[in-house]
């Protein structure tokens, strides 16, 4: 049979491309809460992308308006519900601030041990998931392991393993564990040993680095102009971080490097978190080095602190205390005030207003993901749709930080 001879013209040959719109989420595996992505693609590549937040309501900062300052705690505990403890001395230092207090020596380190503790579990989380999302099922049960270790030591200390609710104005609800820094010392051993398991797993592995390397690259100018703050912005060569630029509590007198990337791809998003891990290791060393055996935990200041159980049970001076506290509040003098640490994503920051009631006049949080998930359209924009998933995981956004 003879080959048909006809002539096409260019425009007849090439068939008519359309952008495609792709939905993912807000319920999607890959997108660690409910965030709704509306994707322009042409092929497999993003055009347009419309990162859509807000799907999540609960109140937050209204719910904190509604009760006494100590009803707080429970709330901030699940902002960011994968390193409360970090939430927790946040916002007890945001209220002490205004008070004009300062906790005990002891209570500085044991706050700081504990958020070190918490900030681990954060990083190992956003790692290990993301490793996983990739196919690298292992290094996520390794690392979710070692944060098992970590939640022991939590749920040791506080009497719960993931929402404590353990902070205090004034202190913390109760002092260290007998066996706290003994079991400290060997479980940060053992997290170390499979961080260092993990990456020589990882890094030795092309197609992990081949999915990583050069992928969602956003500049330091960016990432400052969108309000990035903690890891990402670190990745991004920007050597901000809190405990150092402000320090707090007792970071000015202990020895940690704040970690920087090069080139702002995810690969050094995973690796600036890997690298902060090990330098949370070493301040947890030095504050259980430095934490004194003994000595009070809390504020000695009745206007402040609950009375011991003992004592509202036997004495009609503490009961009363006690009662006007827990129906009243503490009262903190009028005024306003905003204090800010280093969370596990970044500055987290609390706005307070007070009117010198039992009850705050206003809380305004500033929580680091919220930013960072607004910079995910610059991130993925140009990037193939497979991309999304590392691009997404890198820039570890928690729910809990994204309601408005």
């Amino acid at each position: 049979m003879e080959a048909l001879d006809i002539d096409l013209d260019e425009s007849e040959v090439e068939l008519a491309i359309e952008p495609m719109l792709v939905n993912v989420g807000p319920s999607h595996p890959a997108m660690h809460g409910t965030v709704r992505c509306v994707m322009e693609l042409s092929g497999e590549a993003i055009t347009r992308v419309d990162v859509q937040v807000g799907y999540l309501h609960r109140g937050f900062e209204k719910m904190c308006e509604r009760g006494t300052w100590s009803q707080v705690f429970p709330y901030v505990d699940r902002c960011n519900y994968v390193s409360p403890m970090l939430n927790n001395v946040g916002f007890a230092l945001a209220c002490e601030k205004m008070l004009g207090m300062e906790v005990p020596e002891r209570c500085q380190w044991y706050r700081m041990a504990l958020g070190e503790l918490a900030r681990i579990s954060d990083h190992l989380t956003c790692d290990g998931a993301m490793a996983m999302e990739l196919g690298a099922f292992t290094p996520f049960l390794w690392m979710v392991k070692a944060r098992d270790m970590i939640w022991d030591i939590m749920e040791e200390e506080t009497g719960a393993r993931l929402t404590h609710s353990f902070g205090r104005v004034g202190g913390m609800a109760k002092p260290p564990t007998t066996g706290f820094k003994e079991h400290a010392r060997a479980v940060i051993d053992q997290v170390l040993k499979i961080v260092n398991e993990s990456e020589g797993l990882l890094l030795g592995n092309r197609i992990f680095l081949d999915r990583l390397e050069g992928v969602g690259i956003i500049s330091a100018e960016d990432a400052v102009s969108l309000g990035w703050t903690g890891p990402c912005l670190r990745a991004a060569g920007v050597a901000y971080d809190v405990r150092k630029a402000h320090p707090y509590m007792k970071y000015s007198e202990v020895e940690f490097d704040v970690p920087v990337g090069k080139t702002s791809d995810c690969l050094d998003r995973f690796l600036i978190r890997l690298e902060e891990i090990r330098q949370s290791i070493r301040i947890i060393r030095q504050c259980l080095d430095r934490m004194p055996d003994s000595g009070p935990i809390n504020i000695e200041d009745p206007r402040v602190m609950l009375p011991p159980k003992e004592s509202v049970y036997t004495t009609i001076e503490d009961t009363i205390r006690h009662f006007k506290i827990i129906m009243e509040g503490l009262k903190i003098p009028a005024g306003e005030v905003y204090s800010y640490t280093e969370g596990g994503n970044g500055e987290l920051g609390f706005y307070l207003v007070s009117d010198g009631s039992g009850t705050p006049y206003r809380v305004r949080i500033r929580p680091p993901c919220f930013l960072v998930t607004g910079g995910l359209e610059r991130v993925i924009t140009g990037q193939m749709m497979a991309d999304v998933v590392p691009c997404f995981g890198s820039l570890n956004m928690i729910g809990g930080e994204c309601d408005r």
